[in-house]
């Protein structure tokens, strides 16, 4: 039985949650992380010594960071095409997903740290506005990318990028702060939205 260890509130492991329904795969979640099981326990920390979710279990096999355990479900189901078998086509998918881990992660975690969660307490305004200005620079270069193919984020077909970038995305537009005007990428999370699978895990944003 494939089981994943982790709290829906938290976006990385909706990325897995996500990708295990786009691949209509059997599977038991398990809710560990802030207000469930804690993870800093020997007990969790024996499958992820870095005492963070998601984790996910298949017999006697462990893994963790999510990302990684979307390109391993996605490997076992090929039929599905959300990574694709061509190298250079699943390369393309793979860039924009080390992209979103990369750049866009790191420049949304002050403003969102600050305007969700409440840490720090009294938010420096200079790092809140640097964030919010790195943050927005990021997503006009998705915007950018789903402008040119008019589809999904690597071209005609919906692939893992589209969901972790999808999220992402969904945690930009809930999270209070100045946002520029991005036409294509209203479009774009309306055509996400339009998928049941994503629409499960796109219902609010989480502090």
């Amino acid at each position: 039985m494939l089981t994943i260890l982790g709290r829906s509130s938290s976006i990385n492991v909706r990325k897995v949650l996500c990708t295990c329904d786009e691949l209509a795969l059997n599977y038991v979640q398990q809710h560990w992380g802030a207000g469930f099981a804690p993870t800093a326990t020997p007990e969790f920390m024996a499958l992820n010594p870095n005492a963070l979710v998601p984790v996910m279990q298949e017999g006697d096999f462990v893994l963790w960071e999510s990302n990684t355990i979307c390109r391993y479900l996605a490997n076992t189901h090929p039929q599905a095409g959300l990574l694709p078998v061509d190298p250079q086509q699943r390369a393309h998918v793979e860039k924009w997903m080390d992209w979103q881990l990369g750049d866009l992660n790191n420049a949304w975690r002050y403003v969102f740290m600050a305007r969700l969660r409440n840490t720090p307490a009294n938010p420096d305004p200079a790092l809140l506005a640097a964030s919010e200005k790195s943050w927005n620079h990021q997503m006009q270069i998705l915007d950018q990318q789903v402008d040119k193919t008019a589809a999904w984020v690597t071209g005609e077909h919906f692939t893992l990028a589209d969901i972790v970038l999808g999220l992402s995305l969904h945690r930009w537009l809930m999270t209070p702060m100045s946002r520029p005007a991005l036409p294509a990428l209203d479009a774009y999370y309306d055509r996400l939205r339009e998928r049941p699978t994503f629409a499960t895990y796109a219902t609010q944003e989480w502090p």
